[in-house]
């Protein structure tokens, strides 16, 4: 265990009238860092969420927090926050009362309670708005009231379950922008639940990818993006060609029809796989130039770039992210790097056998 691990999960595993929604699941998280929790709905991440946070208990496995087990320790004696998804505010009261609220219920001074209001809301760029009305803010207002209401109880980890959800796509954007910052400034540990890869990609220090209540990978999102270990990490993260493969050699794989060189190793000898290339890593050339011909299909003008899909020869779907314009019905070579090239083994699909 790192002496740093502010929250550690060992062996944990969480039924539901007999139904596995989280499966052994063991990892640690360090304190000061913005972990996110991403995978499809039902994977488990919410789960893990109401875990840390106390409102339920695990079938099995240990719960630690500051290296002290924490499975039978109510909601309210942990030091965790929520920020949920639609932001549980009270409509009756105004903004400083429903900042104020845990203060109350921990009944603080009320100089201790209006010293603490006015600094939670300067954090989150509301002064000045303590008399407003819930109804009267807009949607990136009531999200701050509620990291407001959860930080002034100044909690060692804040959980944030699908907070960006509800807004418009301009605003979410905003928003990343301003809890990224906002954790840097408070210094605490976010762990941040989602289903949108592109959040994932933007915010997190570190990023779980959850399926089917298993965490498939954990790392870096440059980690993940780059290096993913199966074919459902791939096809989650951003977009992917992936095609079946084999493993001639160490350094040397056959996909589509020919033989590449690569940069992965450490697999036996014509060992199926499963072979992994990003769209944009796709250069577009000559037909005579190119690694690989392919006939266009189809193409859509995506603002930074050309969204261009074909098939090769052996009818293998290619798609390919490009400022290079190209046309329906031609012939375009695809050329790439060896370092483009990323082999998984088949038998680490997401998908359990």
């Amino acid at each position: 265990m790192k002496q740093d691990a502010i929250i550690r999960f060992e062996g944990v595993t969480k039924q539901y009238d007999g139904l596995v929604v989280l499966d052994d699941v063991s990892f640690e998280m360090e304190k000061g860092k913005f972990y996110t929790l991403l995978g499809p709905s039902g994977c488990g991440k919410t789960t893990i969420l109401r875990l840390i946070a106390g409102f339920t208990e695990p079938t099995e496995g240990t719960i630690y927090f500051h290296g002290q087990p924490v499975n039978h320790v109510p909601a309210n004696k942990r030091q965790v926050n929520t920020v949920f998804q639609d932001y549980a505010l009270f409509p009756h009261l105004d903004v400083f009362e429903n900042v104020a609220f845990g203060l109350r219920v921990k009944k603080m001074k009320e100089t201790d309670i209006r010293e603490k209001v006015a600094e939670a809301l300067q954090f989150v760029n509301l002064k000045g708005y303590e008399n407003r009305r819930i109804q009267e803010m807009s949607g990136g207002q009531r999200q701050r009231v509620a990291i407001a209401r959860a930080i002034v109880n100044e909690p060692e980890v804040l959980l944030l379950d699908e907070p960006l959800s509800a807004l418009d796509l301009k605003l979410r954007t905003e928003m990343q922008y301003e809890l990224r910052e906002l954790q840097r400034r408070l210094g605490i540990t976010f762990i941040f639940v989602t289903h949108d890869q592109e959040e994932a990609l933007a915010m997190s220090d570190q990023i779980f990818i959850l399926h089917k209540g298993k965490i498939q990978q954990s790392g870096t999102p440059k980690d993940i993006y780059d290096e993913p270990v199966n074919r459902f990490v791939a096809d989650f993260i951003g977009e992917s060609n992936i095609l079946p493969g084999r493993m001639v050699q160490d350094f040397l794989v056959e996909f589509a029809g020919k033989r590449f060189e690569c940069v992965d190793g450490g697999f036996q000898p014509n060992e199926q796989v499963d072979v992994v290339i990003r769209p944009e890593d796709l250069e577009i050339t000559a037909p005579e130039r190119g690694k690989l011909r392919v006939q266009v299909d189809s193409q859509l003008f995506r603002g930074v770039h050309y969204e261009i899909c074909g098939y090769d020869e052996n009818g293998n779907e290619w798609l390919v992210h490009s400022t290079k314009k190209a046309e329906v019905g031609e012939e375009i070579g695809l050329y790439f790097e060896a370092e483009a090239i990323h082999v998984m083994r088949v038998k680490d699909d997401g998908d359990e056998k």
